[in-house]
């Protein structure tokens, strides 16, 4: 449950323009109450509680950001193709970790799962406005695809390179580096806990 250091009122205007729904606080503590996405807001005197399925949904309009952000993905799969899940994590020089999700995203081979985790950590960044990813991921393959040294010969997989360049497009400046899985045990842990808990 993240909570945000900030003027309840700036962030009302922030929501307010993301498009946000507000209702009265339910304690004399609390300020207001607001609902964008998958994610909730609670304000209080100086920060805001961040509540739901999707924490990001609100985070990434309230935090402010910009600058260079360090990403980690992992993709899941049991039985390969078999179910499937994405872990990932944002971590920020400044800030530490900014955000972190694991979902189970249906039936498919481990490659388009560690390629469905590479994009929702893409998306993530994007979405917080940060300028620079330094992307680090435990699949060589996606490493070595991603930055053309290998080739991508499944059709499902080379559509989701199209959509991870995309992504890359929006970034001033970009790496991507095949790292341990050790270096990478948040984003594994994400994703497993996610298939384990489905």
């Amino acid at each position: 449950m993240p909570v945000i250091d900030c003027d309840p009122e700036t962030a009302r205007e922030r929501l307010t323009e993301a498009g946000a729904t507000f209702a009265e606080g339910n304690t004399d503590h609390e300020r207001w109450r607001a609902t964008l996405g998958d994610a909730s807001a609670v304000a209080y005197d100086d920060q805001v509680v961040v509540q739901g399925k999707r924490p990001l949904d609100v985070t990434a309009v309230l935090r402010d950001h910009g600058g260079r952000v360090h990403a980690y993905f992992d993709g899941a799969s049991r039985g390969n193709p078999g179910p499937a899940a994405v872990g990932w994590v944002l971590i920020s020089p400044g800030d530490g970790i900014v955000a972190e999700g694991g979902d189970t995203i249906g039936s498919m081979t481990n490659n388009r799962a560690e390629y469905e985790a590479l994009i929702a950590v893409l998306e993530a960044a994007v979405d917080f406005g940060f300028d620079e990813i330094e992307i680090r991921g435990d699949s060589q393959l996606i490493a070595k695809q991603v930055t053309g040294e290998w080739n991508t010969n499944d059709p499902a997989l080379r559509e989701r390179r199209v959509r991870v360049r995309e992504l890359l497009r929006e970034f001033d400046d970009w790496s991507i580096t095949h790292v341990p899985r050790e270096v990478n045990e948040r984003a594994d842990d994400l994703a497993n806990e996610a298939l384990d808990n489905a």
